[in-house]
């Protein structure tokens, strides 16, 4: 049965919540085929745990009349995992029994450490990475334990206490990463955690009933891992976003220089020629830091993109339509040759003034169209057949 078949709550007790496997390696390196056979075994049976304790979660929610409380959490929950459970589908692929080489295992590298774009209901819509998400997971399936109040009994006390430490060690990891604006309250919400647990785990070595306790301090603590993992989801969105933006201004103003010196050559070899305002990309102002002001640049900046690709095709046309006149009388003079009349005065002076009046800087288009034109009559002429015209031409 593959991870991705549907699921059947099995009754009992609720089994150990499956915690989230280390990942192997990082983004453009390739890790060792052993650390991601591992890395692949462990995660496949994170992956199959926590669909069974999805599964139970749901059924006691219905049960204990908790599922229209708990119903939009497990849908998240739900999609959080089947983002997991497809990418590691795309990775065991990859994998394919263990025959990788060095690019196979980079590109597994990618599919880890890269974005599960299609875990389109994690709030925000941001992406996370596969080991992103599956923290996200284990933290919304103790959230869902909380909430569904799945008390602990003496007996399970202390495996609470010790999923509540380690938690909170992955909380103080998030919080490493939090910008330094926001450190301080984020520390002092852990440091609270921490205290809380302490009490906790003091009042159970006494004997006492922490049961009341322990639900509401994992509700909390898988709260705050879930609200960092977002915030930091976020913030390396917004991160790239201002790259993007840099990256297409920094574009833009490449071509305006490159379009005003391809107008600059086009006034100057044709008469008339386009004239269309070349945007400054410099009136647009610097790029913005936040999202918000981020967006609207973006679309200015389309907008110039637009603009530059209007006046460039205009300017290239008319330069194409005199480079075409120039290969259209060579084309011409070719064929004369090729019949033994281009020695003749009427084509011989034709074919001068012709190219004298291309060659003139800028040249006037309208007399060079005629011109042309005039070279063809010459020749039509001086040939004992029709001259049609080179570019229509049968091929023989």
């Amino acid at each position: 049965m593959s991870v991705s078949d549907a699921y059947s709550p099995s009754p009992g007790v609720l089994g150990a919540s499956p915690v989230a496997p280390a990942a192997p390696g990082a983004m453009g390196a390739a890790p060792e085929p052993a650390a991601l056979q591992r890395y692949l075994v462990d995660l496949e049976a994170w992956v199959r745990g926590r669909q069974q304790e999805l599964a139970d979660l749901d059924a006691m929610a219905l049960a204990s009349g908790h599922g229209v409380e708990v119903a939009t959490d497990m849908a998240l929950a739900m999609s959080v995992w089947k983002a997991v459970a497809d990418r590691y589908q795309l990775v065991f692929a990859t994998w394919d029994g263990g025959r990788v080489l060095q690019s196979e295992r980079e590109r597994i590298a990618a599919l880890i450490w890269g974005r599960l774009d299609g875990a389109a209901e994690i709030p925000g819509g941001m992406a996370v990475s596969l080991p992103e998400a599956c923290r996200l997971s284990d933290a919304l399936a103790s959230q869902l334990r909380a909430r569904i109040s799945l008390a602990p009994g003496a007996s399970e006390a202390a495996a609470h206490i010790a999923d509540l430490r380690a938690q909170l060690e992955r909380i103080r990891d998030q919080v490493g990463l939090e910008p330094a604006t926001q450190r301080d309250a984020a520390v002092d919400r852990l440091a609270a955690l921490m205290a809380r647990l302490s009490d906790v785990s003091e009042r159970a070595q006494r004997g006492a009933d922490v049961g009341g306790l322990l639900a509401p301090l994992e509700q909390d603590a898988s709260v705050f891992e879930r609200d960092l993992i977002v915030g930091n989801a976020r913030r390396r969105d917004a991160r790239d976003a201002l790259a993007s933006v840099r990256e297409l201004r920094a574009d833009l103003e490449a071509r305006e220089a490159a379009l005003e010196q391809l107008a600059a050559r086009c006034v100057a070899t044709v008469d008339p020629a386009p004239h269309y305002a070349i945007p400054d990309v410099e009136m647009l102002g610097p790029v913005p830091n936040t999202a918000e002001e981020l967006a609207g640049y973006r679309d200015r900046l389309d907008r110039v993109g637009q603009a530059l690709g209007w006046a460039q095709e205009k300017y290239a046309a008319a330069l194409a339509e005199h480079a075409d006149l120039i290969a259209l009388l060579d084309a011409y003079l070719a064929k004369a040759r090729a019949l033994g009349v281009a020695d003749r005065d009427d084509l011989r002076v034709s074919e001068q003034q012709a190219r004298a009046v291309l060659e003139r800087r800028p040249a006037p288009m309208a007399v060079c169209r005629q011109l042309v034109a005039t070279y063809q009559s010459w020749l039509a002429l001086a040939a004992p057949t029709d001259v049609p015209h080179p570019q229509h031409e049968e091929k023989p």
